[in-house]
C-alpha cells in the first residue's frame, strides 16, 4: 500500500467516524404512535398523532434545537408553505428535544404561530431513529428527518438530510401526491 492510499483510506476512515449513521424508518412502515406536550402560538397543548391522522395526513419534521440558524430557517420555511399543507389537508408538526418554554416561544418567532411544534421524548426519538449521533454518542439532539405520514398510519415519505432546504419542497410534493390519488 503506497502513503498516499493509506492517508486517503486514513480520510475515509475518519469521516465515517464523524458522520452520523442515516437509518430512519422506511417508507410503508407504521409511524410509531405518541402523545406529546407542544405549542402552537406561543400555546401549550397536547399532540397526539393518533388524533392528527383522523384529520388527515401529518408531517412530522424533527429538527436538532430551536433558534439555530438551520432549523429557524426551515420553520419560516414551513411557516410559509403553511397555506399550501393546509390546502392539500396535511397538519405540519415540528418535533425537537427542546422544553416547553423555548417550544412556546419558537412556535410564535420562528413558526410565525403556523403550526404546531412538540417536544421529541427519549421513547419517541428511538421509535422514529431520529438519534443525532457524533462518533457514536448521542448528542442529545434529532436528526433533521421529515416524514410524511398517510391517515392510515403508514410512512410514505421519508426525507433525511441536514440540510433543511428541501424539506418542504418534498414532504409538500409528497401529501400533495396523497391528496391527488384521493380525489
Amino acid at each position: 500500500m503506497t502513503l498516499r492510499s493509506l492517508a486517503a483510506a486514513g480520510a475515509a476512515f475518519a469521516l465515517c467516524l464523524s458522520t452520523p449513521a442515516l437509518a430512519e424508518l422506511p417508507g410503508g412502515s407504521r409511524a410509531p404512535d405518541f402523545a406529546a406536550k407542544g405549542a402552537l402560538a406561543g400555546k401549550p397543548f397536547a399532540f397526539s398523532l393518533k388524533a392528527a391522522l383522523k384529520k388527515g395526513p401529518v408531517v412530522l419534521y424533527f429538527y436538532p434545537k430551536a433558534f439555530t440558524q438551520g432549523c429557524t430557517l426551515e420553520a419560516h420555511a414551513f411557516a410559509e408553505a403553511s397555506g399550501d399543507f393546509k390546502a392539500a389537508g396535511a397538519t405540519v408538526v415540528g418535533m425537537s428535544n427542546d422544553d416547553i418554554a423555548t417550544l412556546q416561544k419558537f412556535s410564535t418567532e420562528a413558526c410565525r404561530d403556523k403550526f404546531a411544534v412538540a417536544s421529541a421524548s427519549p421513547a419517541v426519538i428511538k421509535a422514529y431513529d431520529v438519534d443525532l449521533k457524533r462518533e457514536g454518542v448521542s448528542t442529545g439532539l434529532t436528526k433533521r428527518t421529515s416524514y410524511v405520514i398517510a391517515r392510515d398510519g403508514r410512512i410514505v415519505m421519508v426525507h433525511s438530510d441536514m440540510d433543511y432546504r428541501d424539506h418542504v419542497k418534498m414532504t409538500l410534493d409528497a401529501v400533495r401526491k396523497l391528496k391527488a390519488r384521493k380525489g
